[in-house]
């Protein structure tokens, strides 16, 4: 049993992401992928006009642009990131995220959570 994920974490499993995202004409939407201890992955969908904001986290993390484009606030500045796009974000890195342009939809993967942040 898979309590509120897509794949378990103890089988081998594909998914196809375009069908399991989930839309909204004016929310966001995001559904956990797979959750471990070591690995979180959610799958996000924007609306247009939608924003994340400002934030940090403790984790690493991955942003895939899977669809559509948005802007990311990193290193104090925003920046434009269609599909296709792979940002980084080090624990402890502030950062937002907005729908611009249109709806768009990213996969967000974090690693295990570090147990100090790191001096900015």
């Amino acid at each position: 049993m898979r309590p509120h994920t897509l794949l378990a974490s103890d089988q081998p499993e594909s998914l196809v992401l375009a069908d399991a995202a989930e839309t909204s004409s004016s929310g966001i939407v995001s559904r956990t992928v797979i959750q471990t201890e070591e690995l979180r992955v959610v799958l996000f969908a924007f609306a247009e006009g939608q924003e994340l904001t400002a934030h940090s986290s403790r984790r690493r993390a991955l942003i895939q642009v899977l669809d559509g484009a948005c802007e990311f606030l990193y290193s104090d500045k925003w920046h434009s990131l269609a599909a296709g796009a792979l940002l980084h974000l080090p624990p402890g890195h502030v950062h937002a995220v907005r729908a611009t342009t249109g709806p768009f939809s990213m996969l967000l993967t974090l690693g295990a959570e570090t147990r100090s942040q790191p001096t900015p």
